[in-house]
């Protein structure tokens, strides 16, 4: 795709979401699975729930703009992926694990709410107000998913983890 204007880069940009979304809808569920804390492995199976609804989203922002929403894959993504697949296969101990899935997964966060900050931007230079309104809402969702993991991590799971493995205090 040639990126000629800023409605061309607001398309590209739209599709690498579009892949990442995809991507981390087949990870979260190995993530879920992983997590030792029921909070955490709710917060993973709510956040796919999300993550579908972004994708419809996404799906209804491309049939406004008449483009198909296939595109590369998302390489940034693939490799945050990858990165927590790594963790999965570290020997850990559980509680420790679940610490290192919330780090890899607001990596993954951090990622997303810099993409749906540009797009919305984009939007709203583009006179596309609407279609920045319903980014704006998935940003929002993203912002608070980060907020949820940071929450679970100062609650409860850091603490576990210390205490499961004898970290200093």
């Amino acid at each position: 795709m040639k990126l000629k204007d800023l409605h061309s880069l607001f398309v590209h940009e739209l599709k690498d979401l579009y892949s990442a979304e995809k991507q981390l809808a087949r990870a979260l569920p190995k993530m879920a699975k992983a997590a030792t804390s029921e909070d955490l492995r709710h917060a993973f199976e709510q956040h796919l729930e999300e993550t579908e609804t972004h994708i419809e989203r996404l799906d209804e922002v491309f049939e406004t703009l008449e483009v198909s929403p296939r595109g590369p894959k998302c390489v940034a993504m693939e490799g945050l992926i990858e990165e927590g697949k790594k963790l999965l296969e570290e020997e850990a101990e559980p509680h420790v694990l679940d610490a290192a899935l919330i780090c890899a997964a607001q990596r993954v966060e951090h990622y997303e709410i810099a993409g749906y900050g540009c797009v919305r931007a984009l939007a709203e230079q583009l006179g596309m107000t609407d279609l920045a309104a319903e980014l704006q809402e998935t940003l929002d969702e993203e912002k608070e998913t980060n907020d949820k993991l940071t929450q679970l991590a100062l609650g409860h799971v850091n603490e576990e983890a210390m205490a499961a493995s004898g970290d200093w205090s």
